[in-house]
């Protein structure tokens, strides 16, 4: 009975390091991904500025409340601002390799960051506006499904 609770132990230790290797292939694939989008923002944020700038003049074509439009254009641009999220989806990436590092890491609590990674990877697809970060979101949100299904399987 002894021998097979250690054989037991030996391998779910072993199983355990395999899978906190796999979270940290994928959680750094994530950010790789997110480092990938600072390279598509100038194209975005010139055809952002360019949308601007037809509305703009349109505005001056017509008459128009232009106080109204120039805050319509201030919560467009806010809108589309997407530094907030790339920000937070970094710092809960690092967050949760930092949890893995603890000693009172728990499943759960690795549960409850990978949704807070999803929520950012959401937000920064609706925000985005972007047929290339798009793509990106994409691949992030795959493997961040990877990473959930691993999680529910040690919960």
């Amino acid at each position: 009975m002894e021998a097979a609770m250690e054989a037991l132990d030996t391998f779910r230790t072993a199983e355990g390091r395999m899978i906190e290797t796999d979270f940290r292939e994928r959680i750094r694939q994530i950010i790789q991904l997110l480092e990938k989008v600072e390279s598509y923002e100038p194209a975005r944020v010139e055809r952002i500025r360019e949308r601007i700038l037809n509305h703009l003049a349109m505005m001056r074509e017509s008459e128009g409340d232009e106080n109204r439009f120039e805050q319509e254009m201030i919560f467009y641009i806010e809108k589309l601002d997407i530094t907030e999220e790339k920000v937070r989806l970094k710092k809960h990436c690092e967050y949760f390799l930092e949890t893995m590092d603890s000693a009172d890491s728990s499943g759960k609590k690795l549960g409850f960051i990978s949704q807070e990674i999803g929520r950012e990877i959401n937000t920064l697809g609706s925000k985005a506006n972007d047929v290339e970060i798009q793509k990106l979101v994409v691949l992030m949100k795959d493997e961040l499904e990877k990473i959930k299904e691993q999680l529910s399987n040690i919960l």
